[in-house]
């Protein structure tokens, strides 16, 4: 079965499917070569010709080492196809949801974005390396052979060609009834996956409230569905296998039968071995077809990712940075989709270049919503925000985000070493720089008693460090960035006295645009402004 998308998709690596086709149809005429050896040996040694028969023979050795070659060479090959598939295609994949934003992982499970990526793609692999090459293979080498027997043995030529027209026809009958129930099978599949990802990720929240027994019960309840669901498609796949090996074995014996009642030793000979070549190819695509199954019915979650739109058009031709960077928003609403009420109304204030201003107000009051919108996570369905009198839309999205730094709540650290974390924000940054860094962010000292210092690797989301720690880790990094604009979203909240002297540092010569609750944080902005429901209430120096 040949997918339209899939098609698509492999325009990138049209060159490697083509070399492993090259290479399955020289291995199919090393085949082909060694049948026709064969009968003629077999026909030499009826007639009592031993010397014929030894040096056919020893050509039959021959072209078995040659063919020898030619498989490993098409293993090697399929190997390395597959590995530049696959890295092709996800590199396209992440760069798109790189494009796609923070935005729309808020509508889609991480769980199932990560299914697709990571096993998606894998089942992709024998699809493009194997099933597509070998389509060409069935194609050519069983019309060429049955076409040369007709001039060997009509009756058996005939036979053949009625027992490969079945056998490549009629299972696909079942192969699309396959294919619609394995895009079910994959979208339980990547439920599962996502509900199992998110129940280790809440392991500590699930024991807290002794619920671990409960999920993993239903999970373990969802995963004997999908198990049922597997094996009905097993029975499915059993029937076409059985109907397949019927055709090729009636075939193979209605033309032998042909051959002995109407021909010579040469012809049975030739017939019943190149039978089986003209089905080999058949069977190696029926192998390659369900290798490459699980890709396949993953194939609409790569669809659905890849034809997603991204939540802002990056149309910006400005690659320079505005200086001074003031930040204007202008009567700025925006409603977030599907949602009724606007999460930001006519919400109009300004931050003088090298200010700092706090927004404050109760949760939902559109805080944190302005800040992705600077940020152009989103773009307001109304009003404008300009930095240094520059509309953020014009801006090029690389620019922008490179000169707005984030230091958040919800600290996100990697499963890396200290300094490999850091150099997020500027990965050329030479050790003393992520020394000088840590010092102004007061996080030198405790990660100079880690195990290793800068070398030492950090848990999953940082783990193994406290709340503050990763906060201070936070705005040292906020400093490697070196970015003129600021936005300190709650960034206070796990911190102490010291870490938020740390912030003023950061915060100097910069603008900034603070999220803050804490009196002790709203005290050192040089304006506060304060929203409830979306609007703006209050703005005082």
């Amino acid at each position: 079965m040949i997918h339209r998308r899939l098609l698509q998709l492999a325009g990138s690596v049209k060159g490697p499917i083509a070399i492993c086709a090259a290479l399955g149809l020289a291995v199919s005429a090393a085949y082909v070569a060694q049948a026709v050896l064969l009968a003629a040996a077999l026909a030499t040694l009826v007639r009592g010709d031993l010397a014929t028969v030894i040096q056919l023979m020893a050509w039959t050795f021959t072209v078995i080492a040659g063919r020898a070659a030619l498989l490993w060479a098409r293993g090697a090959v399929t190997v390395w196809a597959g590995a530049l598939i696959k890295a092709r295609l996800r590199d396209r994949l992440i760069s798109h949801l790189a494009r796609l934003g923070p935005a729309h992982l808020t509508g889609a499970r991480t769980g199932h974005v990560q299914t697709t990526l990571v096993d998606g793609v894998e089942g992709l692999d024998p699809y493009f390396s194997r099933y597509l090459p070998q389509v060409a293979v069935t194609f050519c080498v069983p019309v060429a052979l049955v076409g040369w027997l007709f001039t060997v043995n009509p009756t058996a030529a005939a036979i053949l060609a009625v027992a490969v027209a079945s056998v490549l026809i009629i299972p696909r009958f079942w192969d699309a009834t396959l294919l619609r129930r394995g895009r079910s099978r994959w979208i339980a599949f990547a439920e599962l996956a996502s509900d199992y990802l998110e129940a280790m990720q809440g392991m500590a929240t699930l024991r807290a409230f002794g619920a671990v027994g409960r999920v993993g019960a239903r999970l373990a309840g969802r995963a004997h569905d999908l198990y049922l669901t597997t094996m009905r498609q097993l029975r499915i796949s059993l029937v076409e296998t059985g109907v397949s090996a019927f055709f090729v074995h009636a075939g193979t014996a209605g033309a032998v039968l042909a051959a002995t009642t109407t021909g010579s030793a040469w012809s049975v000979f030739t017939v019943l071995l190149i039978a089986v070549e003209c089905f080999r190819p058949v069977r190696n695509l029926s192998d390659s077809w369900h290798a490459g199954y699980l890709g396949i019915t993953a194939v609409d979650g790569i669809e659905a990712l890849l034809s997603a739109p991204p939540a802002v058009e990056d149309r910006g031709t400005r690659h320079d940075f505005p200086a001074p960077p003031a930040i204007a928003f202008e009567r700025v609403t925006f409603s977030y989709p599907g949602s009724e009420h606007p999460a930001v109304r006519a919400v109009s204030f300004t931050v003088p270049a090298g200010h700092t201003v706090a927004l404050v107000g109760p949760s939902g009051a559109g805080k944190s919503t302005l800040a992705a919108l600077l940020q152009r996570h989103y773009d307001p369905d109304g009003g404008a925000i300009s930095i240094g009198g520059t509309d953020v839309r014009d801006l090029t999205l690389d620019t922008l985000r490179a000169g707005v730094a984030v230091v958040a709540q919800d600290t996100y650290l990697f499963h890396g070493t200290v300094a490999e974390n850091l150099r997020l924000a500027r990965p050329d940054a030479t050790d003393e720089e992520l020394v000088a860094a840590a010092r102004l962010a007061a996080a030198h000292d405790f990660i100079a008693e880690l195990p290793d210092g800068y070398g030492t690797r950090l848990g999953e989301r940082g783990a193994t460090l406290s709340g503050g720690q990763r906060q201070r880790l936070a705005i040292a990094r906020a400093l490697l960035a070196d970015a003129p604009v600021l936005v300190l979203d709650e960034a206070t909240s796990h911190v102490d006295a010291r870490a938020e002297q740390a912030l003023a540092e950061v915060r100097r010569g910069r603008t900034c645009l603070m999220i803050a609750h804490r009196p002790d944080t709203i005290r050192q902005a040089d304006q506060v402004v304060v929203l409830e429901n979306g609007t703006v209430m209050e703005a005082a120096a």
